[in-house]
């Protein structure tokens, strides 16, 4: 295995992060008719490898990914993979949703704290790599999970109100229904075993744990300050194809 070599900007709080790679994909049709979402192709590449490619430029040096849907392709994918040690976290007897995959998989992922991510957003670092600024930010003290946030104006094949409010300090809260929101969850977080703690069994959401956080004053929030782009949807594809050639 070809050992990474971290980008400059200080250490990361964790060298093993999980990627959530185990939805039917069903936004994504017809291009996932045959293939798993993380498999689609964007710019030649597919979506799962922007992700894994940017985690190894960081330092980080073990990933671990749940499947379900088309296991077996997404599995002969990450094995082909030589600079990474890829643990596959196996929910092909069910959807666990993305707060049951962690659970699920925290046996394959051992460290405390780490990062988590989705596969199905692109995004371009700012002046610093975005796991090494989000690791700068962390403080185990005070947070339970932090959550890489950006802007709209940053936001690239985005139509919805936003997710979160952040206070001065780095305070997440819920957006007002009906109200729009400054802050996007990019997908990409810090998460510590505290988040977890005393987790449903089964099928839940990370916005459950999320919520308890919030309540609890322990979920923060840090701005991104390169560009993020969606891309859930076939239509998706094209802009982002476009933005990526002419950044």
């Amino acid at each position: 295995m070809t050992l990474p070599h971290p980008l400059p900007g200080g250490p990361l709080v964790s060298d093993v992060a999980m990627l959530l790679a185990a939805g039917i994909g069903k936004r994504m049709r017809p291009l996932t008719t045959t293939r798993p979402k993380p498999l689609v192709r964007v710019a030649g590449k597919p979506l799962i490898d922007y992700g894994l490619d940017r985690l190894v430029e960081a330092g980080v040096s073990r990933a671990v990914v749940n499947v379900h849907y088309l296991a077996d392709q997404l599995t002969a994918h990450l094995a082909a993979r030589d600079n990474l040690a890829i643990a596959i976290s196996d929910e092909t007897a069910g959807l666990l949703e993305t707060g049951g995959g962690i659970v699920r998989a925290l046996p394959l992922i051992g460290a405390d704290p780490f990062f988590c991510l989705n596969t199905d957003a692109i995004w371009l670092d700012g002046p610093r790599n975005a796991f090494a600024a989000l690791s700068q930010a962390w403080d185990p003290a005070r947070m339970d999970a932090l959550l890489l946030l950006v802007s709209h104006a940053r936001a690239y094949n985005y139509t919805g109100m936003g997710d979160f409010n952040l206070d001065p300090m780095g305070l997440i809260a819920r957006a007002r229904p009906g109200r729009v929101a400054p802050f996007i969850y990019t997908g990409i977080q810090i998460v510590s075993h505290r988040l977890l703690r005393d987790a449903p069994p089964g099928k839940f959401s990370t916005g459950l744990l999320w919520d308890r956080a919030i309540a609890e004053g322990r979920l923060y929030g840090l701005p991104h300050t390169g560009l993020w782009f969606e891309v859930g949807a076939p239509e998706m594809i094209a802009p982002t194809e476009a933005a990526l050639a002419s950044a």
